[in-house]
């Protein structure tokens, strides 16, 4: 790293990602190097930090490791997947791709109109595997924190906890979504959603995702506020999830898989310094 880390900024609906390719020249990050290169006013700045490496598993294209902003290490991110499916299937000259992450391989697909498909795999709903830190009922979970009460729960890579309101923009997440996402109930903390349903096709959710924040988009809490809506009978199994950095199509299967559909970008692409990557790992 002598001379700098090439990186690529990208983004789906504007959750934003820096993108290390350590597939050929291996390197390894520590929580505050990831929170460094996280950091919006001092670092590249993105609400998650992606390393490609090869893959462990022989079905599988490519590993994703992906870090919130915090530095933390999760298990799936949507957006991101998307945008590096891209980027891998143009290098393999296919139109699909296997991407490795913590949550498992996640399949993926171009789509109509140059968006792409990702299949975020199995729903899980058992309070255990949310998790949650005593058994409940994960489709009325005993929360309330202010004006939001009665959420859905479910595990979709990442756990999630969706509250259904009736003005999603009224909601003040910024207030409330620190005491959720670190709420006794959650042992790992969790993902929120606002979530206002306009009709049995189309929702409008507001995210604080765990670790970074408010953000734009996030791919699996728009998949968990479609699987949790239809989960109550307010939506059908395919819905639209407008997010505020725009839609996402989201689909609950009949064998209990959800896959999502929408579009990326690549902003730019620069040198991390040495000095920013602080002692080498």
């Amino acid at each position: 790293m002598n001379n700098g880390l090439p990186f690529r900024k990208m983004h789906g609906l504007g959750n934003d990602f820096v993108v290390i390719d350590a597939r050929a020249r291996p390197v390894t990050f520590d929580d505050a190097q990831a929170k460094r290169i996280a950091d919006r006013h001092t670092g590249v700045g993105c609400d998650q930090f992606i390393v490609l490496e090869q893959p462990a598993n022989g079905s599988a294209d490519v590993f994703m490791r992906i870090r919130n902003h915090d530095g933390g290490e999760v298990g799936a991110c949507g957006n991101a997947t998307r945008c590096i499916a891209d980027q891998i299937m143009n290098e393999m000259g296919s139109d699909r791709a296997v991407i490795e992450t913590l949550a498992g391989n996640l399949q993926t697909w171009r789509a109509e109109g140059g968006l792409v498909t990702v299949d975020m795999g199995p729903v899980h709903t058992d309070w255990q595997s949310i998790p949650l830190a005593r058994e409940m009922d994960t489709l009325h979970v005993d929360l309330s924190v202010g004006p939001l009460r009665d959420p859905a729960c479910v595990n979709v890579g990442n756990p999630h906890t969706s509250f259904f309101v009736d003005d999603a923009e009224a909601i003040n997440l910024v207030a409330l979504g620190p005491e959720i996402e670190n709420h006794p109930l959650f042992p790992e903390r969790t993902n929120v959603q606002a979530v206002q349903v306009l009709s049995d096709s189309r929702i409008r959710v507001r995210v604080w995702e765990r670790g970074a924040g408010i953000t734009l988009a996030s791919g699996s809490s728009a998949c968990a506020t479609a699987v949790n809506a239809h989960r109550r009978g307010l939506t059908g199994p395919r819905v639209e999830v407008e997010l505020l950095g725009g839609t996402l199509i989201v689909e609950h299967t009949p064998e209990g898989r959800v896959t999502q559909t929408g579009p990326f970008a690549t902003s730019f692409e620069g040198i991390i310094t040495p000095d920013l990557m602080g002692a080498p790992s």
